[in-house]
């Protein structure tokens, strides 16, 4: 596992945060940033920065963003963190692991509807009853 991976997991969800979303990000959390240090987190690497240091992100310990991008209704950055940590880390939610990584049920929620169905699963219509 490479600190590169990591990084660029970052870097493309900062890309998918605009100033708004950041602000909805920070209210999301703001139980864990005090409002003078969260008035000083202008972007949302800042704000990963200032996660990173307060131990509540890593590179092996994504449930916090997973848990804040959820509550914020961002689907498509959960989907990101969640595909870096069961390609990446190897730790998807089938995984009886006992890690540091909280399970997130809602998580395997979105990946469903993202997911396309296979041909199985999509339910053959029955055809309409012929009129008697």
């Amino acid at each position: 596992m490479t600190m590169a991976e990591y990084s660029s997991l970052l870097s493309d969800l900062s890309e998918n945060i605009t100033n708004e979303d950041l602000e909805q990000l920070k209210s999301a959390c703001k139980e864990d940033i005090p409002e003078d240090q969260s008035n000083n987190i202008t972007s949302s690497k800042e704000w990963f920065s200032y996660l990173e240091k307060n131990d509540k992100l890593a590179q092996d310990n994504l449930s916090y963003i997973e848990h804040i991008f959820e509550i914020s209704r961002r689907p498509d950055l959960l989907t990101r963190v969640i595909e870096y940590r069961t390609t990446v880390l190897k730790i998807s939610e089938d995984d009886e692991i006992d890690t540091k990584l909280t399970r997130i049920p809602s998580a395997k929620k979105y990946k469903d509807i993202i997911r396309q169905p296979s041909e199985d699963e999509i339910i053959k219509l029955a055809p309409p009853p012929k009129k008697a």
